[in-house]
């Protein structure tokens, strides 16, 4: 397929997991791409992966730093002279109470998750309006909804996105430019290895689910489909996906059920 072909695609977070797939499933179909994180050697492997390397720009990038994102997006406009997909992916996942969780931990999960995220649209945003086209790209979560224990900065930083994102569609939809929210359930990466602990060093280990879950590669396929298709939000999981609906129609039951996982 090449429903993307001559797009130009933005990833962050595009060194492993859902990213990584995204950057050789947007490479498939045609796609000229961006591909950012803070490591540089993965950013290249990756590269040298695509299925066109030579359509591929590596620039890397720390969603913490929002002072360079004005620079970063005048470096993609430069080489391709517009962006069609900003796709918002990169991020990290917390582990840990509230009661033992530095307030420096919520503060480097919101600064990266949630200002991170809206500073790099904001930077590009201009561009789109000036072409009166586009797709802003958000990959947030189930967390997005829900909330389980041991997860409040992240489940914080993903609902602000929700917030932000939906509020934003309502204001540009009618210039032709579209937001989708992607919310995934358990996917096989390695967020859960990398989620910041209380003390705000790694957990550096695998969640049960997260090891069960669905493949990075079949998730890819399913955001391309949703941003194909131009969905306002996607749900893309297994049977965790239903708890959406639980809470929605019976949250006395998904309050009972959440407060056993304590």
């Amino acid at each position: 397929m090449t429903r993307f072909n001559n797009k130009v695609v933005w990833i962050t977070g595009a060194s492993s997991g859902i990213g990584e797939a995204l950057a050789y499933a947007f490479s498939r179909e045609g796609a000229s791409i961006v591909i950012s994180a803070r490591r540089q050697a993965e950013l290249d492997r990756v590269a040298a992966n695509c299925a066109a390397p030579d359509k591929v720009l590596v620039l890397p990038l720390d969603l913490a730093d929002l002072d360079s994102f004005s620079q970063k997006s005048d470096v993609v406009l430069h080489r391709f002279g517009r962006i069609d997909i900003l796709v918002n992916n990169g991020g990290i996942s917390q582990r840990g109470a509230v009661s033992e969780t530095l307030l420096a931990v919520d503060q480097a999960i919101m600064q990266t998750n949630y200002f991170g995220t809206i500073a790099l649209t904001k930077a590009v945003l201009p561009s789109m309006l000036a072409h009166q086209s586009g797709s802003i790209v958000v990959v947030s979560s189930l967390m997005g909804y829900l909330d389980t224990p041991l997860r409040s900065a992240y489940a914080a930083s993903k609902h602000a996105l929700h917030g932000y994102f939906d509020s934003l569609r309502a204001e540009i939809q009618k210039l032709g430019i579209k937001v989708v929210m992607i919310c995934p359930g358990y996917i096989r990466t390695e967020i859960s290895l990398n989620a910041l602990n209380p003390a705000g060093e790694k957990h550096a280990r695998m969640d049960r689910s997260q090891a069960k879950g669905m493949s990075a590669e079949r998730c890819a396929a399913k955001i391309l489909d949703a941003v194909a298709r131009g969905r306002r939000e996607a749900f893309i999981g297994g049977l965790e996906v239903l708890a959406v609906y639980l809470k929605r129609l019976l949250p006395g039951l998904y309050a009972r059920i959440v407060s056993r996982l304590a």
